[in-house]
């Protein structure tokens, strides 16, 4: 093991450790082990009987000033907690949006089958969030807008992947083929 000991006008130290003041009993007859040539017992101790190098560095000229701490990066091992796809869980931003999040339509769900929750970024800047089945398709997405904001009925427009984005034109196509599982997706007018 490499050790550096580091003289100060007014204690030791160890490596980069803290300051060591002279005065502290146990400290004296450390540096007494060192003057006599030995290793002190505390080294021994930490090495375990293994081989010890003490390098020395004479500063006894300078007052100690704490080094820096350099960045360690995480060196251990991570661990995963709750399920591999991210609940989606919004809150509205505002009252006006809170009441229009009570407007939203039923959808009929068979909980005997795999089921998603799908959050909808619509054009107005409101939020939806519905549960669907894997089996529901695209166009039940479409549905499901009009039916809660009766405003979009009349109006022509798009649904869209986020990154990457990527326009749903196949409305038959069910949200397990569209790879659309826990996603959200945005509502954008033509």
């Amino acid at each position: 093991v490499q050790i550096l000991l580091k003289l100060w006008r007014n204690g030791f130290s160890l490596d980069d450790g803290e300051l060591r003041s002279y005065s502290d009993p146990t400290n004296a007859q450390f540096l007494e082990s060192v003057k006599r040539g030995e290793i002190p017992v505390e080294l021994q101790r930490l090495v375990h009987g293994g081989q010890v190098n003490l390098d020395m560095e004479d500063h006894q000229e300078q007052e100690y000033v704490k080094p820096r701490l350099r960045f360690k990066a995480f060196s251990g091992e991570g661990q995963k907690l709750g399920s591999l796809t991210p609940e989606i869980v919004s809150t509205p931003s505002s009252p006006e949006e809170e009441e229009k999040s009570i407007l939203n339509a039923p959808v009929l769900i068979d909980d005997s089958m795999p089921a998603t929750k799908i959050q909808i970024r619509l054009a107005d800047g409101s939020r939806l969030i519905q549960r669907f089945n894997q089996t529901h398709r695209i166009k039940d997405i479409r549905e499901f807008i009009i039916q809660s904001r009766p405003a979009f009925a009349a109006t022509d427009f798009v649904l869209v992947t986020t990154f990457p984005n990527r326009e749903l034109t196949d409305e038959s196509l069910t949200l397990q083929e569209a790879d659309i599982l826990n996603t959200v997706i945005l509502q954008q007018l033509k």
